[in-house]
């Protein structure tokens, strides 16, 4: 409209972006951060299950899903499964006064654990590594969202497996303590397109800058 009035158009554009309910909100903002508070640009978040994301994504309802699996292109669906990051998952607690360095395996014996659910793949390999050591664990929760797994390990419900971009703030802050990262297992992020005529200018943007935007810190290990 602004072009059939003689009038210079603004530049305006939108971001349509869908995120598996189950993903890090640190690492969300982290990615979207250079684009929060952008002039001429406008930010739509919307957050479900993956099947229902996609549905939107193939509706382009949406421009981008973030997710932790990656999906396959299919014969109906040409899907794109962009890897933004990778990170060693860790086994995050409160602080305590006990001096006496966490020893792993062997506390698992006696210290509760916050979970990921069975549906998770980073659950599924943990279970194998604790069967390749012979611990059976003391399981307090099993959760299918890593704010819950956050929020439980501030309640001191027991040692919560997540990637540290989850409690980025309260390991900063020494809310919450490092005991052992366990770097045979890595939970991965990526963003999903499909083939599309007229990508979005933005989206193109920031899946581009994504090796130079802010990185989640690793914390060095703290003592219990």
């Amino acid at each position: 409209m602004a072009v059939f009035k003689n009038k210079a158009p603004g530049r305006h554009h939108i971001l349509r972006v869908g995120a598996v309910s189950t993903l890090s909100r640190n690492f969300q903002l982290s990615l979207l951060r250079p684009r929060i508070g952008q002039s001429g640009v406008e930010l739509h978040i919307r957050s479900g299950n993956l099947r229902d994301v996609l549905a939107q994504l193939h509706a382009h309802t949406l421009d981008v899903v973030l997710s932790n699996p990656p999906v396959r292109p299919d014969a109906d669906t040409k899907w794109h499964s962009h890897l933004l990051d990778e990170q060693p998952m860790s086994l995050v607690g409160l602080r305590t006064r006990k001096r006496a360095k966490f020893r792993f395996p062997e506390d698992l014996l006696s210290s509760p654990l916050l979970l990921p659910s069975l549906n998770s793949n980073i659950r599924v390999a943990f279970d194998l590594v604790l069967e390749q050591l012979g611990i059976r664990p003391i399981i307090a929760a099993e959760v299918d969202d890593m704010a819950m797994l956050r929020l439980l390990a501030l309640e001191g419900a027991g040692l919560a497996l997540v990637p540290p971009v989850v409690v980025r703030g309260e390991l900063d802050n020494g809310t919450l303590v490092e005991r052992h990262r366990v770097t045979s297992i890595r939970e991965s992020f990526y963003a999903i397109t499909r083939s599309t005529r007229f990508p979005n200018p933005v989206l193109r943007d920031l899946l581009g800058q994504k090796d130079s935007r802010e990185q989640p810190r690793h914390p060095p290990l703290l003592p219990p």
